[in-house]
């Protein structure tokens, strides 16, 4: 999520909307489930907000593959072991740790045989919600290095049948048709390519037809979850999936709008994403700790608000900005600043 290398403002600023979106997802989080147990529009406030925000997660990924992808460093193996992959594994093995302390609590107090249980499942379960992206992302810098120089000496006509064979793949696990291709490892790695892709180009000429199709895929994910739900009766998450065509047409979408307008953006509002984007990946793995009496619905904290077409966003600002504040905080502090770098 952050990367030795001179800043790229439209970089910096979709870290920015990624990180608040990610927050969102986890914010209505409780009442995506609750169709027909709530009032129809305090459901669709939730379920609305998260057909919107799904690009969140493969935006990262898009970011990554434009940034590692594009490495002119020889590889070293030492260095990118130490350098680049500590950067994520440490934090990973430490939020995982700390997780699956927070884990061991229940309401007779905290349980250490609890927490042995979470850490000796966590090879095969994230101990916490948000903690999956790293069961999915680490792999993949198992990749990079073999993808950088196959890049290098592809033609672009052989890149661009790979991209879009990779769409195929999308479409194909968007509509559950199983092979042995759909694995995470290789559709995840087509979200660094095509980062990589759009990274390298000038999209001017294709923004019109990336706009007319991501907002096409928006309104389809609000309006067909809206829909299937109804006609299920209870909550669809057919257009939610993070490797499927319609979220790769969105977050594609958001990569190069970024990359077209994001320098618009001046003053303090500028300054204000450029710090967000660099304490993203502590405000990431940090955030969940601070939503845990929020998400639960007896405390009330939604209800305050009147109604979760106002909760669920002014909550998410307010967490995104305590959790900006800890981690600018934890950085300070020597050996936990390797937690949150």
């Amino acid at each position: 999520m952050s990367q030795e290398r001179p800043s790229i403002f439209y970089l910096d600023f979709l870290r920015c909307i990624a990180a608040l979106a990610v927050i969102a997802i986890h914010v209505l989080g409780p009442f995506r489930e609750l169709y027909s147990e709530i009032p129809d529009s305090e459901w669709l406030a939730a379920a609305g907000i998260n057909s919107l925000t799904r690009w969140a997660v493969p935006v990262f990924m898009l970011i990554s593959g434009a940034l590692l992808l594009s490495s002119e460093r020889a590889f070293n193996c030492e260095h990118y072991l130490t350098k680049r992959l500590s950067k994520v594994a440490v934090p990973f093995v430490g939020w995982t740790v700390i997780y699956a302390v927070i884990g061991g609590f229940t309401a007779d107090g905290w349980s250490s045989m609890s927490t042995m249980q979470i850490l000796n499942d966590s090879p095969n379960e994230p101990v916490w919600y948000h903690l999956w992206f790293f069961y999915d992302f680490i792999p993949l810098y198992f990749v990079i290095p073999f993808l950088i120089p196959v890049l290098k000496k592809a033609s672009p006509e052989l890149i661009k049948l790979a991209i879009m064979s990779w769409m195929v793949m999308f479409l194909m696990n968007w509509l559950k048709v199983e092979s042995f291709l759909l694995e995470n490892l290789i559709l995840y790695s087509g979200y660094l390519v095509i980062g990589w892709y759009l990274f390298n180009r000038d999209n001017k000429k294709e923004l019109k037809y990336w706009l007319f199709g991501g907002c096409s895929m928006l309104l389809f994910n609000f309006f067909g979850t809206w829909q299937m739900t109804v006609e299920s009766g209870e909550y669809s998450s057919f257009f939610m999936g993070y490797k499927t065509l319609n979220t790769v047409i969105i977050g594609a979408m958001l990569f190069v709008t970024a990359q077209a307008y994001a320098d618009i953006i001046s003053g303090k509002l500028r300054a204000l994403i450029l710090v967000i984007s660099k304490y993203s990946l502590g405000i990431y793995l940090l955030h969940p700790i601070l939503l845990i009496p929020v998400r639960n619905l007896d405390n009330g904290v939604y209800s305050l608000f009147g109604s979760n077409w106002v909760a669920i966003p002014v909550i998410t600002l307010l967490i995104m900005l305590i959790s900006l504040l800890c981690t600018m905080l934890l950085v300070k502090i020597p050996l936990i600043k390797r937690l949150v770098p």
